[in-house]
C-alpha cells in the first residue's frame, strides 16, 4: 500500500488587493445573489463570468420544489456564455452567497461536486483554465483552476 497526498494551491486575498477587473466581477457576484430564487433553502449564490472577449455574464441560482430541478449559480453562468459565445473561453468566474440570514457569507463558499465537473468540462473543451474567485466578507481565495478544487477529474486536459 502507498499513501499519496493530494495538495490544493490557492491564494488569499483581501478584496482591495484584486485587480479593479477581478473586484468588478466579484462585485457583479455579489450583486447576482439578489437576484436568485432560493425559495427552499434561502441560500442565495451568484456567480459571474468574464469571457476571453471581455464579455461578462451573471448567474443566479434558480430552486424548485421537484429537487433537482433547479441549477446553481455557477452552471446558470456558465451555460449561459455557452449558448450566447460557443467559442469564447471563460476566463474567469467569480462565486458569492448570501446565507440564510441574508447577509454575504463571512467565509468563501466553493462551488458542489457537479458545478466542478461543468467547470473541468468547460476547461477541457477550450483547452483553457478558469481562473477561480470565492468570494466571503472575511477574505477571497483565488484558485488557476478548478482543478486545485478535484484534482481527480474525470478528463486529461
Amino acid at each position: 500500500m502507498k499513501h499519496i497526498e493530494l495538495k490544493s494551491q490557492l491564494v488569499e486575498y483581501q478584496m482591495a488587493e484584486l485587480t479593479e477587473s477581478e473586484r468588478q466581477l466579484v462585485e457583479m457576484a455579489i450583486e447576482a445573489t439578489s437576484r436568485s430564487y432560493a425559495r427552499y433553502s434561502n441560500f442565495h449564490v451568484g456567480a459571474a463570468v468574464e469571457l476571453q472577449n471581455g464579455t461578462r455574464i451573471i448567474g443566479c441560482n434558480q430552486e424548485n420544489a421537484a429537487f433537482p430541478a433547479g441549477l446553481c449559480a455557477e452552471r446558470t453562468a456558465i451555460f449561459a456564455a455557452g449558448a450566447q459565445y460557443p467559442d469564447v473561453p471563460i476566463v474567469t468566474l467569480a462565486i458569492a452567497a448570501r446565507g440564510t440570514n441574508g447577509e454575504l457569507t463571512a467565509e468563501p463558499v466553493s462551488p458542489c461536486g457537479t458545478c466542478r465537473q461543468v467547470i473541468i468540462e468547460t476547461e477541457t473543451r477550450f483547452h483553457h483554465h478558469v481562473r477561480i474567485l470565492l468570494y466571503g466578507r472575511n477574505k477571497v481565495y483565488a484558485l488557476e483552476s478548478i482543478r486545485h478544487l478535484m484534482p481527480l477529474s474525470f478528463t486529461e486536459f
